[in-house]
């Protein structure tokens, strides 16, 4: 029998782990992280190891697709690939004709390979490429800008180092990432300490020496506080603030009311518990990470919530130290030169983006935008028509709030086109499907790995497809012949990855033994006696002139959130689990059989008052003056916040297609309506925890 094995990457989430595939006669044997990867050893999250039967997955789009009938009704006529190319060429040539090419929209959920996709809307001349991060980190990529003038990236958790790791709007354990786990585990496993703040016990506070169940909107409080406590204690690294921090006594003068006292008010959490909190973080510092968050996109302060945190790093010293958020390291940093960009290819669009990140909007970050910026665009014709979307490996109506909006706003396009590799809500929605090939199936362009020891990688086939389907850089180098884009119609992946390695000294036959090619032998860690920050000053601002300058303050005074009304009112939250990945795994075989819907957690007193036992259907209903409701199982429980209502994400498919996840369970956006025009004006994000339901026994 033929056996060999393939280092490649994971597909079943963002993250993208190295994996190794056993493969024998052309079929997956068996899928496990990438065990030359010192940081996986050898390990994969569910959702990895069920990756398999997404290849077998007879329910995915096979082949591509042209709507015959109605948006959203399901009828489409199969072509070939030649066939759909053309088509999708000749409209958006048409499009752009009439309206420029500006009136073209690319969204996908980011990752490593967005270089190409930028590259092709830079070759169409397009300025409107943007990613899913309005609903999930454009916060915290703000908040990171703010203070250090350097995007979240350009941090390292150096969890393995760290002393004490503190989680807040990180569920490390459950929206996983293997080698940020191992680490997290390291660190466990040499005496340091672990604290998780949220609504309700995760499997990370599972896993904590302190577990801080607070009111929901209320991070914020409890933020400030500890800045309060660091400050009028004098606890803080005092000659790391006067060498890295301008403007402290801005900051000091500001958090003098937000006591620990007064917090307690606001969160719930007593204020000797956080003072004692405060004197651990102190005693392992600066190996200390306070993680400013993963998917911030909940809350009306959220960018602040993450802008403290960053604040509270430095006051500890751990911005740049071992075992804190060490500073990322590019490959010209350790003397090597990095990747070719295929975006060098084309000059940058002159034109504003439609969604006026970077010009009306001077302090958001203009490279991947805000996409739901780009949906008021479609409908008001400002400052330009948007008249084409290119939907990639992305799904909003799931992933972002109020659809019905979202489809009232795509039904002004003459264009809607979808690649992916499941069916979703958004490719139903399509005019065209583009169906990409799932991971397993296909091979990639080149992406780099900035951080202590830099790394280049890439996704390399491990079968062949099943179906008629084709990999990310096929479609796009497709598209782009198609349409008269030379610079960009690549004829195969060795030429692709040949532009990129010209100047890395690196060559394809290098990946071989792993997958992977370090740029370095060991990690290296920055000198900070003189580093200089990307800021004005070359040091971490208190005070972000840009966003003063937009009428954002830099620091907020902090605002109560509201508080549900009534007995059986309710604040939504949602979140991750170990089994699923928002809406894209709930329809896969292995995995809807371990978790095939989604249930309401419920506080147990909460719970009482109602009539409402585990187990128990109750009917959910919200909407903010628009009548939403669905039907759902409690899960009854102390460990959540009398306040809260929590539900995985991903769950109320009703897709035809989808027999496996059809009708199983709820989905939370359909309640949040309005919810697009809800967001974090300071950070960019959406404030999706921002809506409240009513919950009855049925």
């Amino acid at each position: 029998m033929a056996r060999k094995d393939v280092y490649s990457l994971c597909g079943m989430c963002t993250v993208r782990c190295p994996i190794m595939v056993e493969v024998e006669d052309g079929a997956v044997r068996f899928i496990q992280g990438n065990p030359k990867d010192a940081g996986m050893r050898g390990a994969l999250c569910p959702r990895g190891a069920a990756g398999y039967a997404l290849t077998q997955d007879s329910e995915r789009p096979q082949y591509p697709m042209i709507r015959e009938g109605a948006r959203g009704e399901g009828k489409w006529r199969r072509v070939a690939w030649d066939e759909a190319f053309a088509h999708v060429a000749e409209k958006l040539k048409a499009i752009m004709t009439e309206h420029g090419p500006q009136s073209v929209l690319w969204s996908d959920r980011g990752g490593p390979f967005v270089d190409l996709h930028q590259a092709f809307m830079r070759g169409i001349g397009s300025p409107n490429y943007c990613n899913h991060d309005a609903s999930c980190a454009r916060n915290v990529q703000h908040a990171a800008l703010s203070v250090s003038g350097s995007g979240r990236k350009d941090f390292i958790y150096d969890y393995k180092n760290a002393k004490h790791i503190v989680l807040q709007t990180r569920n490390i354990f459950e929206a996983i990432n293997v080698k940020e786990v191992n680490g997290v585990l390291d660190s466990l496993d040499n005496g340091g300490v672990l604290s998780v703040i949220d609504v309700r016990a995760t499997v990370s506070a599972s896993k904590a020496q302190n577990f801080f169940m607070i009111r929901p909107g209320t991070d914020y409080a409890f933020n400030l506080a500890v800045l309060n406590e660091l400050i009028a204690t004098k606890q803080y690294n005092a000659a790391y603030v006067d060498r890295h921090v301008n403007n402290f006594d801005a900051l000091k003068k500001f958090v003098e009311p937000y006591t620990p006292e007064w917090a307690e008010g606001e969160t719930g959490v007593a204020a000797s518990a956080l003072r004692k909190f405060v004197k651990q973080l102190v005693q392992a510092a600066p190996a200390v990470i306070w993680h400013p968050g993963w998917m911030v996109a909940r809350y009306s302060d959220s960018f602040y919530v993450s802008r403290t945190a960053y604040l509270i790093n430095a006051l500890l010293g751990s911005i740049g130290a071992k075992g804190g958020l060490a500073v990322t390291n590019t490959p010209k940093d350790v003397g090597r030169k990095g990747l070719k960009k295929f975006v060098d290819l084309f000059e940058k669009p002159a034109i504003p983006r439609a969604d006026g990140a970077g010009s009306v909007l001077k302090h958001i970050d203009a490279g991947p935008g805000l996409v739901h910026k780009a949906y008021e665009a479609m409908v008001s014709g400002q400052p330009y028509p948007v008249k084409a979307y290119i939907i990639h490996r992305h799904d909003p109506l799931m992933a972002m709030p109020d659809p019905d909006a979202i489809r009232q706003a795509w039904d002004t396009l003459d264009l809607i086109v979808a690649t992916t590799f499941t069916w979703s809500d958004s490719a139903w929605y399509a005019d065209v499907i583009l169906p990409m090939s799932p991971y397993l199936e296909r091979d990639s362009i080149i992406a780099g790995g900035s951080g202590l020891k830099p790394t280049i990688f890439y996704r390399a086939r491990a079968i062949e497809p099943r179906y008629d389907t084709k990999a990310d850089w096929e479609i796009i180098c497709g598209l782009a012949k198609a349409l008269g884009v030379e610079k960009l119609a690549f004829d195969s992946l060795e030429a692709l990855h040949e532009y990129q390695l010209q100047d890395t000294g690196v060559t394809r036959a290098d990946f071989e033994k792993s997958g992977q090619v370090a740029l370095c032998d060991k990690p290296v860690y920055k000198d900070m006696a003189e580093f200089k920050f990307k800021t004005p000053s070359g040091k971490l601002e208190i005070i972000n002139e840009k966003w003063e300058g937009m009428g954002l303050p830099s620091l907020k005074p902090y605002e109560s959130p509201a508080r549900p009304e009534g007995e059986d009112a309710f604040r939504i939250a949602f979140g991750r689990c170990a089994l699923h990945t928002q809406g894209h795994t709930v329809n896969n075989s292995l995995l809807s059989q371990k978790m095939s819907e989604n249930t309401l957690w419920l506080n147990t007193a909460r719970a009482k008052a109602l009539g409402v036992n585990d187990g128990d259907t109750v009917r959910i209903q919200g909407g903010n003056g628009k009548k939403v409701e669905g039907t759902i199982k409690a899960y009854v429980t102390d460990f959540i916040h009398p306040e809260a209502a929590f539900m995985i994400h991903g769950f109320g498919h009703k897709l035809p297609p989808e027999s496996r996840a059809f009708n199983k369970g709820v989905a939370d956006q359909e309640f949040m309506i309005g919810g697009l025009k809800k967001e974090d004006a300071a950070g960019g994000g959406l404030s999706l925890q921002e809506h409240f339901v009513k919950v009855s026994k049925m």
